[in-house]
């Protein structure tokens, strides 16, 4: 078991801040730091010992782990909401007789004024340009940029898109669909999201209570936890406590990520 979370561990760790994560260096920078900060937060309140943190590494590598895949997903989202804009904008572009190339085109200089030219969705359309100017085919640079989102979505349409083109299909009809299966999709999830607000605030809620009570007790009758911290006994009671603590919160986690 305990190897089974070592190795689920890692490859957290491995997804998000390997080559091909869509997190940049700075994203990646803060969540190492925000789990650093939260691992040593937890050794101090359930052990009162800086050392106690080494021994949280495991538990740090995880936790810095779930940040990155959470901001990832949050980028994710981002992009595939900005992506049915953009090919809602090729297929308009497509209606008013612009070749594909340069509906791509112009599309990219849409999403630069709509998002800015650090949004995900340019900078992919960007790619596309400059490969379009090296001669490559519309179908390859689509399939590279589904390679690099890993969204379902885009895969889906990148495939279908090079099937349309070389049988010569309505290129604008299959756009103008697939940017309605996925703006239900987002929908969906839009209203799971608001069916859940409330149950996530009380987890949230929840997670901070502990730590609120302790600190109150031990402001207002100082001593009072200090067998907890300097006998065997109570260094275990706080390791089971850290446990159940760690395992609630993984289960609220779950819970409340409802997946489409």
């Amino acid at each position: 078991m305990l190897q089974n979370c070592r190795r689920r561990c890692l490859n957290w760790y491995r997804d998000i801040y390997g080559k091909e994560s869509v997190l940049t260096k700075k994203e990646k920078i803060i969540c190492s730091a925000q789990a650093v900060i939260a691992m040593v937060l937890l050794g101090i309140f359930f052990y009162r010992s800086m050392a106690a943190v080494v021994f949280m590494l495991p538990a740090g590598l995880c936790f810095a782990g779930r940040l990155g895949k959470r901001k990832e997903k949050e980028k994710r989202q981002r992009l595939r909401n900005e992506f049915r804009e953009a090919i809602l904008s090729v297929a308009a572009n497509l209606r008013t007789g612009y070749a594909v190339e340069n509906a791509f085109r112009e599309t990219a200089e849409e999403m630069k004024m709509l998002y800015g030219e650090e949004a995900a969705i340019y900078r992919e359309l960007y790619k596309i340009v400059q490969g379009l100017v090296n001669r490559v085919s519309i179908e390859t640079l689509m399939g590279q940029f589904a390679k690099r989102a890993k969204l379902e979505e885009i895969k889906e349409f990148a495939d279908v898109f090079a099937m349309a083109k070389r049988s010569g299909g309505n290129l604008p009809e299959i756009i103008y669909e697939t940017a309605g299966i996925i703006g239900e999709k987002i929908e969906v999830e839009a209203q799971i999201q608001v069916l859940t607000a409330a149950k996530r605030l009380e987890k949230n809620v929840m997670s901070v209570i502990p730590f609120g009570i302790i600190f109150y007790v031990s402001a207002t009758s100082a001593g009072y936890f200090d067998v907890l911290y300097t006998t065997a006994a109570g260094r275990a009671v706080m390791t089971t406590c850290l446990i159940i603590y760690g395992t609630a919160y993984l289960l609220g986690e779950k819970m409340t990520d409802i997946q489409v």
